[in-house]
């Protein structure tokens, strides 16, 4: 059995310089990738962010749009990572009470030859950065956290889930 860390980087040809992986010989299948992130604040934050009491609007709404743009263009900000014709994408913003927290979650979906966990990672972050940055005013000591890869579908290396 061949452990995780024998596996080949992908991204780097033999003699080790980077390449984008050539997926043309690859069969399209449906790919569905689920990632979450935290974002966490001081206790008045968190209320001032949950009760939609921004000078800025629904920040949480703003953050699930965000979250679906970052995924449209993730192939602008990855160097190697594919632009990917994506099939559908939902980003939810959630209130954790008991950690002061939102919890992002991002599913993107695509039919075709490579997977769209880094659409899903991408997300998550950017609704994360935009909820910091639409609070950074009042709070700065935010902490983004948590960031993973929760499931995925599809494609040759099979399925995953946390």
């Amino acid at each position: 059995m061949t452990k995780e860390t024998d596996k080949p980087l992908t991204h780097f040809d033999e003699s080790g310089r980077a390449r984008m992986v050539d997926v043309s010989e690859k069969p399209e299948t449906t790919r569905i990738a689920v990632a979450e992130g935290w974002i966490r604040f001081s206790e008045d934050t968190f209320k001032t962010v949950r009760d939609g009491k921004t000078k800025k609007g629904d920040v949480a709404r703003l953050a699930e749009l965000a979250g679906i743009m970052g995924a449209k263009r993730t192939s602008d900000v990855i160097p190697l990572c594919h632009l990917l014709p994506l099939s559908g994408a939902r980003v939810h913003v959630e209130a954790v009470e008991q950690d002061r927290a939102f919890r992002v979650v991002a599913e993107i979906k695509t039919t075709g030859k490579t997977g769209v966990e880094m659409e899903a990672l991408t997300a998550v972050s950017v609704a994360c950065l935009t909820i910091y940055d639409m609070t950074k005013a009042v709070d700065k000591s935010m902490v983004i956290d948590g960031i993973r890869l929760t499931n995925k579908s599809g494609g040759a290396s099979g399925d995953y889930s946390i």
